[in-house]
């Protein structure tokens, strides 16, 4: 079973030794002292206790946690409202590296209404080429990548303005900005992001080499996003990285808000990450229920790797709301991985007769008696978890979906005892 991750904010007492996990801690700014917000410093006094609190993030609406969450969302959905209030020279700039922000450390979906806002706001003056976008190199590659990101339809051909170096390009977060904007390439036919990306990358590899000495936040973002192409990252991953490295208020935080509401985004950023561990320990100790219940471990030939499909779920449908999403997901590898070992490996011929037989009858199966009591744990198994699966789906289409469902497990069946039948017969 993976150790669940506990996450300490700063000033909190020291994890108990027999404490499971790592403990991140949300990193101090050097420029002003102290780091702890004093909402989480007053009432946060240790690190057992803020995980306890956490909890009453997704649960109770009552609770220090939920009053403090609310507060800090309360304050920064102001802040993200305010800049279209106001005439700035740089509104767009900052509106979307207020969207940036949240998105690197994994807060966004809190504030999903008034991003939705700024990106449509900001879409539209893409559409109209406007000219605080697109005579500003760091605001126009900022905008595509993260436009392109959340589904709009912007084009690289309304980069080509930018597709080759120019000499008087030589800001580093500008090119940052380039390159990540290159990495988003939706066609082999994008040559305009290849352009960009190729001299973008080499002017940034130059930066880094006359800078060996001297590793800056934005420094060491370069050579992270040099290393490691963002579609080779996982997103809860990056989140932690991002909220724990040092310096973090500086790489990561805006120089538009006041300093107090970056540090609590920070500390949203830790408090948010700790929910969803615990969250997620939750969903594979239920999994790990599930595959004793249905005696999936008593299956001697089966090859268990329930871990390796969670996490290949949590990895890429991280949101705590898909839930659903990640247990059934994991169930279906699993209950695939058994069929095909069973199959492959320890099935005898009149075991998978009478397994594709119960398949093809399903409702009637109680007519047909198990040959032996690997068939009756495999299709149980499968049995039960395909129409929970269906019902849950079926509520959510509002039409009846485990008929589909049953006919895709009776293909695959049939697939395997035809692939087992042609095996045999060669």
């Amino acid at each position: 079973m993976a150790a669940r991750a506990v996450l300490k904010l700063p000033g909190s007492s020291p994890a108990p030794a027999n404490a499971r996990g790592g403990a991140l801690s949300m990193p101090p700014s050097r420029a002003h002292p102290p780091a702890v917000p004093r909402a989480v410093a007053s009432s946060s006094p240790g690190a057992a206790e803020n995980a306890a609190s956490m909890q009453n993030l997704f649960g109770l609406p009552n609770g220090t946690a939920g009053q403090i969450r609310d507060e800090r969302e309360t304050r920064t959905k102001k802040q993200l409202q305010k800049p279209k209030q106001q005439k700035h020279p740089k509104n767009i700039h900052n509106q979307l590296s207020m969207v940036d922000g949240l998105e690197k450390i994994g807060i966004s979906r809190h504030y999903a209404a008034e991003i939705k806002s700024i990106l449509d706001a900001t879409y539209s003056c893409w559409l109209q080429r406007d000219e605080e976008i697109m005579l500003d190199t760091e605001t126009c590659a900022m905008a595509f990548r993260i436009l392109r990101m959340s589904g709009y339809d912007v084009s690289s051909d309304d980069l080509s303005h930018i597709a080759e170096a120019s000499s008087g390009l030589n800001g580093i977060r500008s090119l940052l900005e380039l390159y990540k904007a290159s990495q988003v390439s939706i066609s082999e036919d994008e040559l305009i992001l290849d352009s960009i990306g190729t001299w973008s990358g080499r002017l940034l590899e130059e930066q880094l080499s006359s800078s060996a000495t001297q590793r800056t936040p934005l420094l060491r973002e370069v050579e992270h996003a040099l290393s490691i192409p963002f579609y080779t990252t996982l997103d809860r991953l990056e989140h932690k990285r991002n909220i724990e490295q040092p310096d973090a208020t500086e790489h990561l935080m805006l120089h538009c808000l006041p300093w107090q509401m970056n540090q609590d985004l920070l500390a949203l950023g830790v408090m948010d990450f700790t929910a969803s561990q615990s969250i997620y320990q939750q969903e594979l100790e239920l999994l790990d229920s599930w595959v004793k219940e249905s005696r999936l471990d008593q299956l001697p030939f089966a090859r268990m790797k329930l871990a390796y499909f969670y996490l290949s779920a949590a990895g890429t449908m991280f949101s705590l709301e898909l839930s659903d999403a990640r247990i059934l997901w994991a169930m279906n590898g699993v209950l695939a991985t058994v069929v095909d070992d069973f199959f492959d490996v320890a099935g005898q011929k009149e075991e998978l007769e009478n397994l594709t037989a119960l398949v093809e009858i399903w409702e009637q199966h109680e007519k047909t008696e198990y040959y032996s009591e690997q068939v009756e744990i495999v299709f149980s198994a499968i049995y039960s978890s395909v129409n929970q699966l269906g019902a849950k789906a079926s509520m959510v289409q509002g039409r009846d979906v485990t008929g589909h469902l049953v006919e895709i497990v009776r293909l695959f069946q049939s697939t395997r005892y035809l692939s087992r039948e042609l095996i045999c017969f060669r």
